[in-house]
């Protein structure tokens, strides 16, 4: 009877576990296809390269909606069967809604299994391979992000408006130029024309500007000079390339766990690039488990909306689930100025999670009506 029961349950969840992944997987795709798809129709980035794009960004679509679509489909599942007086129904044969979890943390830890893997494993990979192939873009075409008679970064704090520009032979004509790398100084350039050249194995794009002047103004308006000249070269590295095709991560999500734990050796406990790497390498255990929490909280409060519908469940999914993410973001913004501790902030949104877990499974199996969304009418 019991084996019967899990399987039923199953089957109302794992349907709607797919589906809300790969809606949820679509949705941020189709968010992160708006510049990617203009790189394609205006500056000649091949198919091919999209696909691997989208390949590599995979890994941390897939751990930012697992929660959402673990949660969603706990929810809508416990409210079929709630709406449907199923529940009533098993209760009245002597199962407890405790009775009713099995199925629901066997899928609830394979999401946690799956969040953990790929946040350990396949998210380095991805934002990795994701910058090699951003450098090979560069390499094979540094103009990509030019464009004429606008304002563009092609390359981090480096500004570019050209009234011509000839892709063929890389040359610009009629240059400004603005370069904020250094801090302390912002050099702004004009020349008659600029050419691009690409030294591969030095790893370096420089940018020789022809016949101009050049205006260095100090951060603190202290001093400022004009310097004009015949020729006059901008050297780039590929560090610094194309902040368009930089949608991905920071760098301490490109390393894995023991690269994270060696840098944070050679970095002052403490500051803000330590506690940094301490916020990444926490959260490829605390979103796993936040990821179980989800399917464990979804039981109740399925369990208890008073509504027909699965629009009804999707909705209150997705409150639980941007509140969620609101407390993620909020304590990666506090922990990494050291406010908190990272070894403390990170877990708290869990902790939240499971505290709320506790309370709402003992008020639902004691028949007690959750009001926190809905009022039931007695």
């Amino acid at each position: 009877m019991k084996l019967t029961l899990y399987k039923y349950i199953s089957n109302e969840i794992w349907p709607t576990f797919l589906a809300g992944l790969l809606v949820s997987v679509f949705i941020i795709i189709a968010t992160r296809m708006v510049p990617i798809t203009e790189m394609i129709a205006s500056q000649g980035v091949n198919i091919v390269q999209i696909i691997r794009m989208i390949v590599y960004l995979l890994p941390e679509i897939i751990v930012f909606a697992l929660p959402a679509a673990t949660l969603m489909a706990m929810v809508t599942a416990f409210l079929r069967l709630s709406a449907d007086s199923e529940i009533i129904a098993l209760k009245s044969c002597g199962i407890s809604l405790y009775q009713m979890l099995p199925p629901v943390i066997a899928i609830a830890f394979a999401g946690l299994v799956i969040a953990g893997l790929t946040s350990i494993f396949a998210v380095p990979w991805g934002n990795n391979s994701f910058k090699e192939l951003v450098f090979q873009i560069a390499e094979s075409k540094a103009d990509l992000a030019i464009r004429e008679r606008i304002f563009c970064e092609p390359f981090d704090n480096v500004v570019f408006y050209v009234n011509n520009f000839s892709s063929k032979n890389k040359i610009m004509k009629d240059v400004f130029a603005v370069d904020s790398r250094d801090k302390t100084v912002t050099n702004s350039i004009v020349a008659e024309q600029a050419r691009i050249f690409l030294h591969r194995q030095q790893k370096i794009i420089t940018i020789q500007f022809v016949k101009g002047t050049m205006f260095l103004l100090e951060q603190k308006l202290q001093s400022a000079r004009t310097i004009s000249f015949n020729t006059y070269d901008l050297n780039i590295g590929l560090k610094d390339i194309m902040s368009a095709l930089k949608s991905r991560t920071k760098d301490p999500k490109e390393m894995s766990l023991s690269e994270l734990t060696r840098r944070m050796k050679v970095v002052s406990k403490g500051s803000n690039d330590y506690n940094e790497m301490m916020i990444y390498l926490l959260e490829k255990f605390s979103i796993p488990i936040g990821v179980f929490l989800m399917g464990i909280i979804g039981v109740p409060l399925g369990a208890q909306i008073m509504a027909r519908g699965r629009s009804t469940g999707i909705g209150v999914s997705l409150i639980v689930f941007f509140v969620y993410y609101a407390c993620l973001a909020g304590m990666r913004s506090i922990c990494e100025p050291g406010i908190i501790p990272p070894v403390l902030g990170v877990w708290i949104p869990d902790i939240i999670l499971l505290l709320s877990c506790g309370y709402l499974l003992r008020r639902v199996s004691k028949e007690r009506h959750i009001n926190l969304f809905f009022r039931r009418h007695e």
